[in-house]
């Protein structure tokens, strides 16, 4: 779990850039900067799983799709409902976000210990 928490802070904070971070939530133009964010996540996520557990390296293509699903959603959310900073929506919806990934890393490890 700590290493899949540290591989999402990694890859959602410090790897991505603004076109990809203000470029996913866009209503139009949205479909490069998600894939290029996840793909990312999927990067750093395989290249930990195959130094610590290679037979889960699968894992980090579920990552992957289960962080496009939520990074699309949370997209969706901003774009239709025009959520900026000021918007009081802004902070419920980064950190739902956050909760949903932790919980895909969460759970994720669990597979992982009970096999």
């Amino acid at each position: 779990m700590l290493v899949l928490a540290f591989k999402h802070v990694i890859a959602d904070f410090v790897l991505q850039n603004s076109w990809m971070a203000l470029g996913k939530d866009q209503k139009t133009g949205w479909a490069l900067p998600l894939l290029a964010h996840c793909l990312v996540h999927l990067a750093v996520a395989m290249a930990l799983i195959l130094v610590l557990a290679p037979r889960f390296w699968f894992l980090a293509l579920i990552d992957f799709a289960i962080h496009i699903v939520i990074d699309r959603a949370k997209g969706l959310v901003a774009s239709t409902f025009d959520v900026t900073v000021e918007h009081p929506w802004f902070w419920t919806l980064i950190g739902v976000d956050q909760a949903l990934h932790h919980l895909t890393g969460f759970g994720l490890s669990i597979f992982m210990a009970a096999n």
